[in-house]
């Protein structure tokens, strides 16, 4: 075979591979488990996904560097939302601050200094007014955040979100709940950036079934 033809031939196997790559087949039980019961979602009109996270948790504060691209790509029927997981006091006081900045409209911009104030500044954050004196330094208003804080509404929702985790059974964080049916987890799909190849692969296993029931 001529150098110029093997050359060509080469060129021409090139899409088969790529297409190869991206179309990876992952195996339940195996890169990711299905649940014993399904949850119900949000939105039945999208496809959920649901991050389980703690604001301490050191993989959890690696995996947002993940997290945060990749929601940038999420088509239009993808439903991507967070959930506080707590076994813990401190951690219901973490999804308290959570709730906290989502009712003032902060959460995207308080996300990455709490992760920050707890990974990098190693500040434990175990009551109100240290959160407080986080979030003032980020512009909020005292008396709005002790608002929030301290509201009917973000006590409901820490509740509700202790109850989902328990619903999930999740084992630690962070987890993955795709469409309510199936969890991923570092351990499961071999790292984080196997999480999102996996979530994506769980995402377009879905939308199949939509579309071909």
């Amino acid at each position: 075979m001529s150098i110029l033809r093997a050359l060509l031939l080469s060129l021409a196997l090139l899409p088969t591979v790529a297409f190869a790559a991206d179309s990876a087949v992952y195996v339940e039980g195996k890169d990711y488990e299905r649940l014993e019961q399904p949850v119900p979602v949000r939105d039945p009109a999208k496809i959920e996904v649901v991050e389980l996270f703690w604001y301490g948790c050191g993989h959890c504060f690696h995996f947002e560097d993940l997290i945060k691209p990749w929601k940038a790509t999420l088509a239009a029927d993808v439903d991507f939302w967070q959930s506080p997981a707590m076994w813990s006091q401190d951690m219901r006081i973490h999804a308290r601050a959570f709730y906290t900045a989502e009712a003032l409209g902060a959460l995207e911009k308080m996300n990455g200094p709490i992760f920050n104030a707890m990974n990098v500044d190693r500040k434990p954050l175990r009551n109100q007014a240290e959160i407080e004196a986080l979030f003032v330094s980020q512009g909020i208003k005292a008396e709005d955040f002790a608002k929030a804080y301290n509201s009917f509404s973000v006590a409901s929702k820490v509740k509700q979100a202790d109850a989902r985790a328990r619903t999930y059974k999740i084992s630690g964080t962070p987890e993955v709940i795709v469409a309510g049916k199936f969890r991923v987890s570092g351990k499961l799909a071999g790292g984080q950036p196997e999480m999102i190849k996996v979530i994506n692969y769980l995402i377009d296993q879905e939308r199949s079934a939509r579309t071909n029931p």
